[in-house]
């Protein structure tokens, strides 16, 4: 019998809502992952992907991270992982040296044995580069196999993975994928395989409104076996108001009072016919009511009776002209669109658009040179990269963040046109 932890997307750096508070949160949460592991008595923490939510994580969160991984060393229960998107590089990884510290084990397509079980790893690979992914595994000496992965795998919503096309493919049969990148926590049998999220640590926004927690999966009698942990993580209260008409600010304040409020993240959510509200005085009122954070989030489309000096019908149109009037570079406009146009959540677009920065300047290390404005009626030159339909190859789904060549003079454009439109 092996016995693990599986956990993921613990995003630790992530500085919420601008809060040192929430950022605290993260790191809390895989203490308490690694806590109750040591607990628990686990043969192994697995860990699917994004352990930090940036590639360049502060110093205090590596130190904590450090002490986490020492605590699990100590208690000897070994810590397996893999690249998420959000730390993803093309070179290095803290992974990689936290592995040569003996502190964490980096999963590959060779299997590490734990126990009765093979834990095979495939980090996050953008949509652009999975034709090359042949699935090529050594085989394992063990009754059973699992592999840890990081992407949007079907069935579940918003996949862009085929996990037949891989269970097909690979050279070894698994009893489990363990997953990371949904948040959602989720499992579904695909060809006698249990295919499993084990969701986030902590809310990473604020469509995560279930509990938050980790998978225990023990592998036994040739079957997987996966029970579902919660975690103690800071509250969030979800007020959701819907407005009469009539009503207005009054109600939405009696709705906030019902709810504790005491060191909690309130989000409030309005729908309805009622009248106009200024948020900044639902956010005063709940954060005078102990809360650590209040954001309103009005769904109403309230029509101005002003007119208005720019024509919303098409609001696209109205951005290509000031792209036009600014003159910018074909790459800069393929940025834009990178940013614009992608279907990502917002925590995963600043690692598309590092990609696609680095791969327009292995292409032409002049790329971000500014353009000549076009003429009055003429469209910017389209980026040569981008298709037919109108994307730009490889960011679909969640892609994947490269390191840049260091000391030279594009890095620094790029670097700064990155800034600009993040």
């Amino acid at each position: 019998m092996t016995r693990v932890i599986h956990t993921g997307d613990t995003h630790i750096g992530y500085r919420q809502y601008h809060s040192a508070e929430r950022r605290a949160d993260f790191l809390a949460a895989f203490e308490r992952v690694a806590a109750d592991a040591i607990e628990e008595g686990v043969d192994a923490v697995v860990h699917a992907g994004d352990l930090f939510h940036d590639r360049r994580p502060d110093i205090g969160d590596l130190l904590g991270t450090l002490d986490v991984l020492r605590d699990l060393e100590d208690a000897d229960v070994p810590f397996l992982a893999i690249v998420g998107n959000h730390e993803g590089t093309r070179e290095g990884q803290w992974l990689d040296l936290f592995s040569r510290m003996g502190l964490a084990t980096r999963l590959d397509s060779e299997g590490v044995t734990v126990g009765e079980t093979t834990f095979y790893g495939l980090d996050h690979v953008p949509v652009s580069r999975r034709e090359e992914l042949e699935y090529d595994f050594a085989l394992p000496e063990t009754d059973h196999a699992a592999l840890v992965a990081h992407g949007l795998f079907e069935p579940f919503g918003y996949a862009d993975w085929d996990t037949e096309e891989l269970l097909d493919s690979a050279t070894v049969e698994f009893d489990a994928m363990l997953l990371g990148d949904n948040h959602h926590p989720d499992r579904a049998e695909v060809e006698g395989t249990w295919v499993t999220y084990c969701g986030s640590t902590e809310r990473a926004t604020a469509s995560e409104r279930d509990g938050r927690g980790y998978n225990l999966v023990t592998f036994e009698d040739g079957e997987a076996h996966i029970t579902r942990r919660g975690l103690d993580t800071r509250e969030f209260v979800f007020a959701d108001v819907q407005l009469a008409a009539g009503e207005g600010i009054e109600r939405v304040l009696e709705r906030v009072g019902q709810h504790d409020l005491d060191g909690r993240v309130v989000i409030v959510t309005v729908e309805g016919e009622g009248e106009p509200l200024a948020p900044a005085e639902v956010e005063s009122f709940a954060r005078e009511g102990g809360a650590l954070i209040a954001r309103v989030n009005d769904k109403r489309e309230i029509e101005s009776g002003e007119p208005a000096d720019v024509s919303f019908s098409d609001p696209d149109a109205a951005v290509r002209e000031r792209l036009r009037e600014m003159g910018l570079s074909g790459a800069a406009s393929d940025i834009d669109e990178t940013v614009r146009a992608s279907k990502l959540a917002d925590s995963n677009v600043r690692g598309a658009v590092e990609e696609r920065v680095t791969s327009l300047l292995e292409e032409d290390p002049a790329a971000f040179e500014p353009a000549a404005t076009a003429p009055d009626g003429e469209s910017p030159s389209e980026s040569p990269t981008e298709s037919a339909d109108g994307d730009t190859p490889g960011t679909a789904g969640t892609a994947e963040s490269t390191d840049r060549p260091e000391g030279a003079s594009a890095d620094r454009q790029a670097q700064s046109s990155m800034e600009e439109y993040l």
